[in-house]
Formats: C-alpha cells, sequence, structure tokens
C-alpha cells in the first residue's frame, strides 16, 4: 500500500533536526510544515519569510502572510518578514541546511528536472536553481509515477532525465509515495519501502535501475 500525500509529507519531515533551516517548495513539500513537531525547526520562504508554523485554521488566516506558493501561513515566536533579495542572500550564502522540493524529473545521477515542459508556457525557473545550488541536502518530495487521462504511465525516475535541467547532480534523496531512496554514487539505492510495497514493484515503476 503506498504511502498518502500526508504520510510522504511525514516521513520527509523526519528528516529534519533540531536547529536545521529549511526550504519548502511549492506544492507537496509545503506540507512538511504540518509535522514538524516538537523539533526546532526554521522554516524559510524564498519570498522573504523565515520561522514558518503549520498552515492556518480558518480563524487564523491572514491574507498578508504568504508563502512563495501564494498559500496562506503562520509565524512562529522570533520569525521575521524580509525582502527576497535577503532571502536569497541566505540561500546562495549557504545558510540553509536543506531544500525540500518537487520534482518533474530525477534520474540516477541526481540530475533534477523541476521548472518546465518543452511546448507549455512557463513563468520561468524561479528560485529552484538557487535552492539545488546554495544548499547541502536536497530532497525531492514527488509521486513516483504520473498517471495521465489516457490511462498510460509516466516514470519520474529515470536513467537521463529527457527534460530541461534545474541542476545537474544535486538531488540527495528521493521521497515518493512508494518510499525512500538514496541517490549513491553507484545509482540509486532503496533505503525504504512504504508498507506493502515491494522492491519489484517499485522497480516495475522506475526506469533507473535500483540497488537494494
Amino acid at each position: 500500500m503506498a504511502w498518502t500525500k500526508e504520510q510522504m509529507a511525514q516521513r520527509a519531515a523526519q528528516e529534519l533536526q533540531d536547529g536545521f533551516y529549511v526550504n519548502l517548495g511549492i506544492g507537496l513539500p509545503t506540507q512538511v510544515a504540518n509535522y514538524v513537531g516538537d523539533k526546532e525547526v526554521w522554516l524559510q520562504s524564498e519570498n522573504g519569510l523565515l520561522g514558518i508554523g503549520p498552515f492556518p485554521t480558518e480563524d487564523e488566516v491572514n491574507p498578508d502572510l504568504i508563502n512563495a506558493g501564494k498559500q496562506t501561513v503562520t509565524t512562529l515566536p522570533g520569525s521575521a518578514i524580509f525582502g527576497s533579495h535577503m532571502s536569497f542572500a541566505m540561500i546562495r550564502g549557504g545558510k540553509i541546511d536543506i531544500s525540500i522540493l518537487g520534482a518533474m524529473q530525477v534520474d540516477e545521477k541526481g540530475d533534477l528536472a523541476s521548472w518546465m515542459i518543452p511546448g507549455k508556457k512557463v513563468k520561468g525557473m524561479g528560485g529552484a536553481m538557487d535552492l539545488v545550488g546554495g544548499v547541502p541536502k536536497v530532497v525531492v518530495l514527488m509521486n513516483h509515477v504520473v498517471t495521465h487521462k489516457d490511462g498510460t504511465i509516466e516514470k519520474k525516475i529515470l536513467k537521463k532525465c529527457a527534460l530541461p535541467l534545474t541542476g545537474a547532480g544535486v538531488v540527495d534523496m528521493i521521497i515518493t509515495d512508494l518510499g525512500v531512496f538514496n541517490v549513491t554514487d553507484k545509482g540509486i539505492k532503496v533505503t525504504e519501502l512504504a508498507p506493502g510495497v515491494t522492491f519489484e514493484e517499485a522497480q516495475s515503476k522506475t526506469e533507473a535501475t535500483l540497488i537494494q
């Protein structure tokens, strides 16, 4: 049985440690904020927030407090709000310990494609290039495959990315609905599988050759 999105976010939160400064990408990675628990972790958003808390309840919503994905957020005691120039100075200066972001494709060398599909309109790469280039550990949080409307299944962990890259050799760990996979010098190693998921199932949905 594959993990739900909430379980994927919970598993990603286990990678956080006390004192970490963490950037969460838009989409599914933002849910990690709900599962930090008692850890002393400082969540950062590239639009200029440090000290993001869990998503707000209906009574807590403040339309002036949003993350980079334009979702309303809460702030923790000691939080700070500043310009995006300072935010990117933190990222480029190596002050962020871990970045958790989504992806369209990842390959066995840790190459990441996360920002465009040729022929489709895009707003640009945004801060993703800085986040994967200036952060010591990059974790990708995504579904293992994409099922299209016509029923075809598209694998997302490949031998080589086919889409334009966000960064080359930047991904350290991949967390999907099927499990946890580490990018190593020898290839992609299976670290943990979701309950009920077999190695054979994970391999059948992965183009790259997995290592047990």
